[in-house]
């Protein structure tokens, strides 16, 4: 169902790694190079996000400190406040975001502000690596969501390669505009052809 599809919940990471305000400037390093990521949150004892550490952050503190970075810690390091999403925002909220502060991925929070997962770049172009079959089924869906279940029968739709094609009939004219912006709604949809004509009883 496209719905499952929308939300950054259903496509996020929810194994997310971290690190605590206290980790020293190794321990982020280490992590950082562990896990193979660019950025970490960085967690209260409450498990709140308070703030992002990055490689940018690292290099950035180690030309300011001339290499000593003993004694730094994540707390120091981290940019604030850090930039999150939640579970139920759009993906093309969490995408805008990204794309606004050249974030690779953004903390997941709930309303707390306690970390429940992570989505990255890769999380969100899941959308647009689904299957024709899955995409197929989706319209379906959306349409059976919209229209009566007689008249979304009648449709027959066809995906390839992400290209939708919607063939059939239905009896009323002014659900035709419709029908496209249906289509083009469903997230991984390259392209709508609407070949629906107008039959009334």
């Amino acid at each position: 169902m496209t719905s499952q599809w929308n939300t950054v919940g259903h496509v996020m990471t929810h194994e997310a790694v971290a690190v605590g305000r206290d980790a020293t400037f190794q321990e982020v390093l280490g992590t950082l190079q562990r896990w193979k990521v660019s950025a970490l949150p960085v967690l209260a004892g409450d498990a709140r996000v308070i703030g992002v550490v990055s490689e940018a952050d690292l290099l950035e503190a180690e030309d300011r400190e001339g290499g000593r970075t003993e004694g730094l810690t994540a707390g120091v390091l981290m940019s604030v406040p850090a930039v999150t999403v939640h579970p139920d925002s759009p993906t093309g909220e969490a995408a805008r975001a990204m794309a606004r502060g050249h974030f690779k991925r953004l903390p997941v929070v709930d309303a707390d502000g306690c970390l429940t997962g992570i989505v990255s770049r890769s999380d969100l172009l899941k959308v647009h690596l689904r299957t024709d079959e899955d995409l197929a089924d989706d319209v379906r869906f959306e349409l059976l969501a919209v229209l009566k279940p007689a008249v979304a029968a009648a449709l027959d739709v066809r995906a390839e390669e992400g290209r939708i094609t919607l063939t059939g009939s239905v009896p009323d004219p002014s659900t035709l505009p419709l029908l496209e912006r249906i289509v083009r709604a469903v997230p991984g949809v390259v392209h709508a052809e609407v070949r629906v004509v107008a039959s009334p009883d």
